[in-house]
C-alpha cells in the first residue's frame, strides 16, 4: 500500500476555513423568530415561566434548554494535534472541528472553549463552574500529565460528564480491537503479556482500560523514551507512570518485546523494528498507533511475520484506531439518560459494543459501494469503519445501559427499542454512504477526463482528485496554457500530469472515423466531425470515454448543462429502455432527499414521469436508500383538477400497471411528501414514512425549487447527477467549486448508475 498522501494544499486549508463565514460552526434558532409574538415567548416576558420552573426543579433545564444536548470542547493548546504546544487560540479550529464531529456523528450540539492558561488550578477554576450550561464536558490536546491532573479534579468537582477524548477515546477503540483479536487468536486476557509503548495521556489510559477488562497488572509492561517502566526506577517517573511499574529484568523495550502477545504503540515512528516483531509470540497482536506514520508499518511486518494482526492510526490501512468511532456516541448514550459521569463501565459496554458490530455483516447500504467487496470478520477488520450508519443506534444504547447499571443515569431509558429507533432517526446516511463510494473509488482507480482542463479551479480539482488517491486525472487542453496557470497559481508547473491537446492528439484520426460513423446520417460530413474532435473538448472527451481511453469524464464549468448534455450525447448513447436524467441530492434538516429530474425533462409526460420514477428509485438504491417515491403536484390527490395534477395521478396509475417494487404515490404537494403530520390528513397514502425521492412535475419546478433551497434554505445539493447513458459523465453547474469537481469526478469514477 502506498505512503499516505496530503489531499490538499495549504492554500485550500486555508481557503476552506475561510470562505464564507470564517471558521467551521454557527448558531441557528430552534423555535420561529418572526413575530412580535416569537420574540415574546423566546425572551421576555415569555421566558420568566421556564425560568421559574428551573429555579424549582434543576432538572426541568434539561426539558426546557439546550443543556440535555450540548458539550463543551475544551482545551488550552498545550498538545494539539501532534503539533505541540502552540496556545490556547491556535488550538481553535481543532476545537471546533471536534465539535463539528460531534454533530456529523450523533447529533450532539457543541461550543469550543480555548482557555489561556497552562496553570492547572486556573484551568480546573474556569471549567467546574461551567456545569449549569453543559451536559458533558470533553477536553482536547492537553498534555500530560496535567490533563491526568485536570480530569480527575473536574470529575470530582463536577456532576455531569468529564471526558478526556485523548486519553480514553484512544483506549476504548483500541480495547475494541484487541477484544477481537483475542477472540480471533483464540487467547484469554488474563493469560497474555502486553508490551505499551508510550507513557503519555493515551498510552496510560489504553493499559488502565485493558486491566479494568481483565489484564493482571504483572501481565503489562509499559515502556517510555528511557525504557522499561519498572519497579524501584527513578528517572522520569511521575504517579501515574509509578502506578503501572512492574517487577520485570526487562530493561529496554527490545527486551520487554520478547515473547509478547500484544504491543500497542502510542509513541513514534519506528520505535520498534522487524527483529523486535519476530521475537514476539505466535500469532502477535500489533496496535501501531503513531500518526502520522505509526511505529511499524504493517508491509515491514509482514516481512518477517505472516501469522500477526495489525492496527494501525491511519485511514489507508486496515483496522484504523479512529476516535471518532466512539467519543460522539459515548456522549450521545451519556447525555440521553443524563449521565452524571463517564466511568469505566460505560467505557468498556462501548468496546464491547465496538467488537460486536465488527462481527456481524456489514449492512448492504456499506458493502452496496464495494461491489462485492463486502469486509467480513477477520484479521483484515476487527474494527468497525467510521461511516458504518449501525453506529448510532447501536453504541449509544451500551453506553446508556452501562449507566444504568452503573448507577450513574439519572433519566433511565425505558423503551430501548425505541430509543433505537430514534437514535437512527437522528441522522441520514448519505454523507457516510458517500465516504464509502470515495472509498471504493480507491480502492479500485479510474481514468476520469476532466474535459475543461485550460480552467483554474478545474486544474486544481484534477490535481486533488489525484492527490486524494481516487484515480488517474486526465486534463483536456493546451499543455503550455496549462502549466502557465499552474505557475500563476504557484504549483509546481512541472507536476507530472497527463495532458490531452485535442488538436494534436494522435487519435483524431480513429476518433473522427468513429464519429463519421455515428452521426453521418444526422447531417454531419466527415470535415464536420473532425471540426468538432479538433475545438469541442466535450465531444473529444466523451469519445475518449466510449472508446475505452478512459473511463469517465467530468464537464460544465464553461458551458450551460444542457449545452453540456447535448454535446455529450453526440458520442454516448442511452442505456436502453432507459432516459437521462438529472438526480439532486438535498441534505438539509438532518435527512436527505434525492429530486428528480432536475436538468433533462422540461414537461414530462406521464409515461416519463413514471420512468423517472423507476431510475430515480434505483439511484436512491445505490446510495443505500430503501425509496419512498413522492410524485410532485401544486396538488394532493385530486385537490386541483387540472392538467399537470392529472398527468401525475396517471403517472401513478402506470407504475401501479408495472409492479414496481418499491413504496410510491402521488399526486400531492411538497409539504405532503416530507411532513408527518401533514401525510397524517391523508391516512389512505401508500408511503409507509416521508419521502426520499421526489419526482418532480416539470423542470422549472425541479430547478426553481432546488436552487432556491441551496440559496435561501442553506440546504447542502449534491449534483445533479447525470443517469441513464451508456457512460460514466458528470455535468457540474457552471458555479462548481474544486471539493464539487472533486467529488463529481469520484460519483463518475464510481458510475453510481448503469
Amino acid at each position: 500500500m502506498s505512503k499516505k498522501r496530503r489531499q490538499f494544499t495549504d492554500e485550500e486549508a486555508l481557503l476552506f476555513h475561510s470562505q464564507g463565514k470564517p471558521g467551521k460552526l454557527e448558531i441557528n434558532p430552534t423555535k420561529p423568530m418572526a413575530t412580535q409574538r416569537d420574540l415574546s415567548l423566546a425572551y421576555s416576558p415569555g421566558v420568566a415561566v421556564p425560568v421559574r420552573a428551573i429555579a424549582e426543579n434543576p432538572d426541568a433545564a434539561y426539558d426546557y434548554t439546550s443543556k440535555g444536548n450540548l458539550v463543551a470542547v475544551i482545551s488550552n493548546g498545550t498538545a494539539i494535534l501532534g503539533l505541540g504546544d502552540l496556545g490556547a487560540l491556535a488550538s481553535k479550529p481543532v476545537m471546533e472541528g471536534k465539535a463539528v464531529l460531534f454533530k456529523r456523528f450523533a447529533d450532539v450540539d457543541s461550543i469550543d472553549l480555548e482557555i489561556d492558561t497552562k496553570d492547572v488550578d486556573a484551568f480546573i477554576n474556569a471549567v467546574r463552574y461551567l456545569g449549569p450550561s453543559f451536559g458533558g464536558i470533553n477536553l482536547e490536546d492537553i498534555s500530560a500529565p496535567d490533563c491526568f491532573v485536570i480530569e480527575s479534579r473536574l470529575r470530582e468537582l463536577m456532576d455531569i460528564p468529564v471526558f478526556h477524548d485523548d486519553q480514553h477515546g484512544t483506549a476504548i477503540i483500541t480495547a475494541a480491537g484487541l477484544i477481537n483479536a483475542l477472540y480471533l487468536t483464540k487467547r484469554n486476557i488474563r493469560d497474555i503479556k502486553v508490551v505499551v509503548n508510550g507513557a503519555g495521556s493515551a498510552g496510560i489510559a489504553c493499559l488502565e482500560l485493558i486491566k479494568a477488562m481483565g489484564l493482571p497488572n504483572e501481565n503489562a509492561i509499559l515502556c517510555d523514551t528511557k525504557g522499561v517502566i519498572y519497579k524501584g526506577r527513578t528517572e522520569g517517573m511521575n504517579q501515574w507512570k509509578s502506578a503501572h511499574a512492574t517487577a520485570t529484568d526487562a530493561r529496554t523495550l527490545e527486551e520487554a518485546m520478547v515473547g509478547a502477545d500484544v504491543f500497542l504503540g502510542l509513541s513514534a515512528k519506528g520505535a520498534i523494528d522487524q527483529k523486535m516483531v519476530a521475537s514476539m509470540a505466535p500469532q502477535p497482536i500489533i496496535f501501531a498507533m503513531a500518526n502520522p506514520d505509526p511505529e511499524i508499518t504493517p508491509e515491514e511486518v509482514a516481512m518477517v511475520r505472516d501469522d500477526a494482526i495489525i492496527a494501525t492510526g491511519r485511514s489507508d490501512y486496515p483496522n484504523q484506531v479512529n476516535n471518532v468511532l466512539g467519543f460522539p456516541y459515548i456522549f450521545r448514550g451519556a447525555l440521553d439518560v443524563r449521565a452524571s459521569a463517564i466511568n469505566e463501565e460505560m467505557k468498556i459496554a462501548c468496546a464491547e459494543a465496538l467488537a460486536q458490530l465488527a462481527r456481524e455483516d456489514v449492512p448492504d447500504e456499506v458493502a452496496a459501494a464495494y461491489q462485492g467487496e463486502r469486509p467480513r470478520f477477520g484479521p483484515q477488520y476487527i474494527i468497525p469503519v467510521p461511516f458504518d450508519p449501525r453506529l448510532i443506534r447501536e453504541i449509544p444504547p451500551a453506553v446508556a445501559k452501562a449507566a444504568m447499571d452503573s448507577g450513574v443515569a439519572r433519566s433511565p431509558i425505558v423503551d430501548m427499542e425505541a430509543y433505537k429507533n430514534r437514535l437512527q432517526a437522528r441522522l441520514n446516511p448519505t454523507a457516510g454512504t458517500l465516504q464509502v463510494i470515495m472509498d471504493k473509488v480507491r480502492r479500485d482507480p479510474k481514468r476520469v477526463v476532466f474535459a475543461e482542463g485550460e480552467e483554474e479551479r478545474v486544474i486544481r480539482a484534477a490535481l486533488a482528485f489525484r492527490d486524494a488517491g481516487l484515480g488517474h486525472p486526465i486534463l483536456v487542453g493546451r499543455e503550455e496554457q496549462i502549466r502557465e496557470t499552474l505557475q500563476q497559481i504557484g504549483l509546481d508547473a512541472s507536476v507530472g500530469l497527463d495532458i490531452r491537446n485535442a488538436r494534436l492528439s494522435e487519435k483524431i484520426p480513429e476518433y473522427t472515423d468513429f464519429l463519421y460513423e455515428k452521426q453521418q446520417r444526422n447531417g454531419y460530413l466527415y470535415r464536420d466531425c473532425h471540426r468538432l474532435l479538433s475545438n469541442d473538448r466535450n465531444v473529444f472527451s466523451a469519445v475518449m470515454v466510449e472508446l475505452g481511453d478512459a473511463d469517465a469524464m467530468v464537464t460544465g464549468v464553461t458551458r450551460t448543462y444542457s449545452v453540456a448534455l447535448e454535446e455529450v450525447r453526440r458520442v454516448i448513447d442511452v442505456v436502453d429502455d432507459k432516459r437521462p436524467i438529472g438526480v439532486t441530492l438535498i441534505i438539509a434538516g438532518g435527512r436527505t432527499v434525492l429530486v428528480a429530474d432536475t436538468n433533462v425533462h422540461e414537461m414530462p409526460t406521464s409515461e416519463e414521469l413514471a420512468d423517472i420514477a423507476v431510475q430515480a428509485a434505483e439511484v436512491a438504491r445505490r446510495l443505500g436508500y430503501e425509496p419512498r417515491v413522492a410524485l410532485l403536484a401544486n396538488s394532493s390527490f385530486g385537490t386541483h383538477q387540472h392538467e399537470r395534477p392529472s398527468t401525475v395521478r396517471e403517472a401513478v396509475r402506470i407504475l401501479d400497471k408495472r409492479n414496481v417494487d418499491f413504496e410510491y404515490d402521488g399526486e400531492m404537494a411538497a409539504d405532503v411528501a416530507l411532513n408527518h403530520e401533514t401525510m397524517a390528513l391523508y391516512p389512505f397514502c401508500r408511503l409507509s414514512d416521508t419521502a426520499n425521492v421526489l419526482v418532480m412535475p416539470a423542470i422549472h419546478a425541479a430547478s426553481i425549487s432546488t436552487k432556491l433551497l441551496r440559496v435561501m434554505g442553506g440546504a447542502t445539493q449534491i449534483g445533479p447527477l447525470l443517469v441513464g447513458l451508456k457512460k460514466p459523465v458528470q455535468i457540474v453547474p457552471m458555479t462548481a467549486t474544486v471539493s464539487d469537481l472533486v467529488n463529481m469526478a469520484a460519483l463518475a469514477a464510481y458510475n453510481l448508475y448503469r
